[in-house]
């Protein structure tokens, strides 16, 4: 048999036309006869639309339409249901009435024949408002319970309130999270195509099934007339997920004026029309009796959504199972604010609700004068006691070691202040990271060619993961051929279909497909080598036949994939697989696990924390690429330090436009910020999850970074900082 080819550090098989420029994003596609869209935006966060005056935009140079509230034709509202694939971005339907929000909703979209011109008209566009106060913060806004069962995370497991109260040590703190926006490197595009009835949209998403079922639902048209390409996507962090007004103003206005429309949003617009991660306030209460084992967790989270749709944060999704705990309680409420519509953002609900909770972690076990790490083990959880079921596969004592051993961990002692190097105080901190491993159903298609080359094809797509990679890998070795022999066709509708490019699923949904067409294709390949008369492995038995290097072969003889096919005259072996998960969801809880460790150093003159070194282990189930998976923990943790230390949108309180739109003001990690990082992976299948073991690695890296560095701040300083980002205002002077 060929040699395993899954877990190898192979390079990405798209990087050289990633390099050299061919890959082709949604904006680049060179359409003939071009118009290009640009939308009119609120410039107040709360009101009414008395009336829009157009004329002289429509008068301009170049302008071929505008699209207003007034000549929008007739929109359906999809289910917006993320289970049956048509999520969008906001659930208000684009246009729906007069009133307006938040700052950035879309009033209109002005169409010319050039960008330029575009923009120039959309200058010219008058919005008469009847102007509101808006709520802006969570104290000014409604609270409400969401109803939907994504955002829905209160819980109860027996009597937190009365173990806090007769428990010997007793914990309580806010933390508070900020708005923070995804900003990946390509903004969202969109380019309608209209031929008669049928649509193409070039597209920036993260789910090209959605987006084609989200955009024919709102249009009224037959699923089969919608035609999504996303070929290669410039990271989305969730930000493309679902499908936003920008993509049915472009199918609408092509379809308008006869010609195609590009959408291609600013990066401005970025900041408005496509998501953020909501603020959140967390207060956590621990109790514990004198050994530190916890009696009591009481995690209680107040955070933003918007007027017109009900997603929030999740920070208690990960409170009822990451602890032995008897007593727990996580409640979420949402508050509506006059802000933009929140959207998953790379571990929506994990990556704050873990800032707060391994913050609180972290301070009682230096009230207890407890290692942090042996507080944890003190109560580590041996199953899932939020849904009574044993994990899957769980190894965090191993990474929690591992970790240790790698940061040196062992030699942490002393009182925060301890270590200082000149004006540098140095501290170490930890935090346990986690994330569900989620799974879909999930297929692909798998076609042998008469050449000897593979096919494989699947309507997933690749963010920029390594997705045409890693599912190139899994077809090799199933086929026992090498992976230069294989092209992988992704991010087209017409595929088989496949799920969201979100939740860290795509590895365990897509990949068990690919695996059982591929399987399916060579055992189609070999009755076709021990049928044909003329094959050298004619009337041998199909389990005596292997494939190795692209060759069938039994012990004395051997035939080419090539030989076989042209033998057995065919141009192709073709199979397609759809593979769903089954009954294990509903025996095992099914989660990924990993340890943080982060050594700070902060500037006792200006206030400044530099994170000078960092080392994460990780329990993702099978890795299925050593690099890319390796790529994917290095910008979670890069996220991470973004989280902890800079990332913060701003927002002008008279008006709710945002301040820090742009990348000059928005600050982000660059590489100077991030030092002496690295990732490793205990690397133990989870053959529950899926026939291939692995469980998803986009989402976990950033889990738990925000916590370590906080936490390292605390042990360099005594200063302990409960709101992001961690300025240096707010340990400006630091003395101890």
């Amino acid at each position: 048999m060929t040699a395993a080819v899954v877990g190898q550090p192979i390079d990405r098989v798209d990087g050289r036309v990633k390099i050299t420029g061919a890959a082709k994003y949604a904006a680049d596609y060179p359409v003939e006869g071009m118009a290009y869209g640009f939308p009119v935006q609120s410039t107040i966060a709360k009101g009414k639309v008395i009336r829009i005056d157009d004329a002289a935009a429509a008068g301009a140079p170049g302008v071929l339409g505008i699209i207003t509230r007034a000549n929008m034709p007739k929109l359906h509202q999809p289910k917006n249901d993320f289970g049956s694939s048509t999520k969008l971005g906001e659930a208000r339907q684009l246009f729906a009435d007069d009133q307006i929000y938040y700052a950035g909703q879309y009033l209109a979209l002005v169409v010319a024949d050039s960008l330029e011109r575009a923009v120039a008209a959309a200058g010219l566009v008058r919005v008469e408002v009847e102007e509101e106060r808006p709520a802006l913060t969570i104290d000014s806004g409604e609270r409400f319970q969401p109803a939907d069962d994504f955002a829905k995370t209160s819980y109860q497991r027996g009597n937190a309130s009365a173990a806090l109260a007769s428990a010997a040590h007793k914990f309580r703190q806010t933390y508070t999270t900020p708005v923070e926006h995804h900003n990946p490197m390509e903004p969202s595009a969109s380019i309608a195509v209209w031929e008669g009835d049928k649509l193409t949209l070039y597209e920036a998403t993260q789910w090209v099934a959605a987006a084609r079922n989200v955009v024919a639902d709102t249009l009224g048209m037959p699923r089969e007339d919608v035609h999504i390409i996303s070929r290669f996507v410039g990271g989305g962090f969730g930000c493309k997920g679902f499908i936003w007004p920008h993509s049915i103003l472009a199918a609408i206005a092509a379809r308008s004026l006869r010609r195609p429309v590009k959408v291609a949003l600013t990066r401005q617009q970025m900041f408005t029309s496509v998501g953020h991660r909501g603020a959140t306030r967390q207060t956590i209460s621990l109790g514990s009796d004198a050994s530190g084992k916890l009696v009591a967790i009481q995690h209680e989270n107040l955070t933003h959504a918007s007027p017109v749709d009900d997603f929030i944060e999740r920070c208690g999704v990960i409170t009822g199972f990451l602890y032995d705990c008897p007593n727990v309680s996580p409640q979420n409420t949402g508050v509506r604010v006059n802000i933009a519509t929140p959207t998953p953002m790379r571990a929506p609900g994990e990556a704050p609700g873990l800032f707060a909770l391994e913050s609180a972690l972290d301070e009682l076990a230096w009230d207890l004068k407890m290692d942090p790490v042996d507080l944890r083990l003190k109560n580590y959880a041996e199953i899932d006691a939020e849904k009574a079921r044993p994990f899957s596969s769980k190894h965090l004592r191993e990474c929690y070691q591992v970790g240790m051993e790698q940061f040196g961990w062992k030699k942490r002692e002393g009182p925060p202040g301890a270590y200082r190097d000149g004006r540098y105080l140095i501290g170490w901190g930890m935090a346990t990271a986690t994330y569900p491993g989620y799974r879909s159903p999930g297929a692909a298609r798998v076609s042998i060619l008469s050449d000897g080359t593979i096919v494989v094809a699947s309507a997933t797509q690749d963010i920029g993961t390594g997705t045409y990679t890693t599912m190139c890998q899994v077809a090799a070795e199933a086929l026992g051929i090498a992976p230069d022999k294989i092209r992988v066709e992704l991010g087209d509708s017409a595929l088989p279909p496949a799920p969201v490019s979100g939740g860290s699923m795509t590895s365990a949904s897509v990949a068990p497909a690919v695996k059982a067409a591929a399987e399916e294709a060579l055992s189609k390949l070999k009755r076709c080598s021990i049928e044909d008369p003329n094959s050298p492995l004619h009337g041998r038995a199909a389990d005596n036949v292997v494939a190795e290097a692209g060759f069938l072969r039994t012990a004395s003889d051997s035939a080419s994939f090539a030989n076989i096919l042209r033998s057995c005259k065919l141009d192709k072996i073709q199979a397609e697989a759809s593979v769903a998960p089954g009954a294990e969801a509903e025996k095992y809880a099914i989660h990924s696990f990993g340890a943080q460790f982060s050594e700070v150093r902060v500037d006792v003159d200006t206030g400044e924390v530099r994170v000078t070194r960092h080392r994460a282990v990780f329990d993702i189930g099978r890795v299925i690429n050593a690099k890319t998976a390796r790529s994917q923990a290095l910008s979670g943790i890069t996220m991470g330090i973004g989280m902890a230390l800079l990332e913060h949108t701003v927002y002008d309180q008279r008006h709710g436009l945002i301040v820090t739109d742009n990348l000059a003001d928005y600050a982000m990690p660059v590489n100077a910020d991030v030092l002496d990082v690295d990732a490793l992976f205990v690397d133990h299948p989870d053959f529950v999850i899926s026939p291939v073991g692995a469980r998803g690695m986009g989402e976990i890296g950033i889990t738990g970074v925000a916590p370590a560095i906080a936490n390292a701040v605390y042990h360099a300083t005594g200063i302990r900082i409960r709101d992001l980002p961690i300025t240096p205002d707010k340990l400006l002077g630091v003395r101890l």
